[in-house]
């Protein structure tokens, strides 16, 4: 497969990740889907690590890759190359990028649920005591905790369950840039098909 083809085959899966991780973001501003004041809202939602990290930061490596498979694959042996190579090696630039927004979310939802999520601790009459119950990640192992959070109700799973898909959708992220990383090199070494060299070769 050419490399500027398996870099827009990147691109259209980092572009649905983008939209997921932009929306799980979003989401965590509604515990358990309700409307909350700001100061009811735990920091890390408010460090953007879905919406900017592994969402805008993402969307310009994707729209990269995909403008990658515009090259003609046929026609990459000889001086016509040098702009596909130079295009192949400034890819690994923006799959930087994409690893640092990626890695930002990454940071910022493993913070997130290592702290839990802000929920009314104790009620005083009329007035809700909000508060962050778990500190050090202990309710990860002990659901019974979970009780600690009075509400909203379903606070603690909708905090854990939306930063654990921005966490895994992260790792994904670098994982795929790191690949157009490898991919890029090569395709700035060999040209944009290594195939096609040699099957140009052997025709002439």
């Amino acid at each position: 497969m050419c490399s500027g083809g398996f870099a827009k085959c990147l691109g259209i899966t980092l572009m649905p990740l983008a939209i997921v991780c932009v929306l799980c973001n979003i989401l965590l501003f509604f515990p358990s889907g309700q409307p909350v004041e700001q100061d009811h809202i735990t920091k890390q939602v408010w460090y953007f690590g879905g919406i900017l990290g592994s969402g805008v930061l993402m969307i310009f490596p994707a729209l990269v890759f995909l403008g990658l498979k515009n090259n003609d694959c046929c026609g990459c042996c000889g001086n016509e190359s040098c702009g596909r190579r130079f295009a192949m090696l400034s890819s690994i630039l923006f799959a930087a990028v994409g690893v640092a927004g990626a890695g930002y979310s990454v940071v910022v939802s493993s913070v997130a649920i290592n702290q839990g999520p802000k929920c009314v601790v104790s009620k005083n009459g009329t007035n809700d005591v909000w508060g962050t119950p778990f500190g050090n990640g202990d309710y990860l192992s002990n659901t019974t905790l979970w009780k600690l959070c009075i509400e909203p109700s379903g606070v603690v799973s909708w905090h854990l369950s939306l930063f654990s898909v921005l966490l895994v959708m992260g790792l994904i992220q670098v994982a795929l840039c790191a690949v157009q990383v490898v991919n890029g090199l090569l395709g700035a070494i060999c040209g944009d098909c290594c195939g096609c060299c040699g099957g140009s070769d052997g025709a002439v």
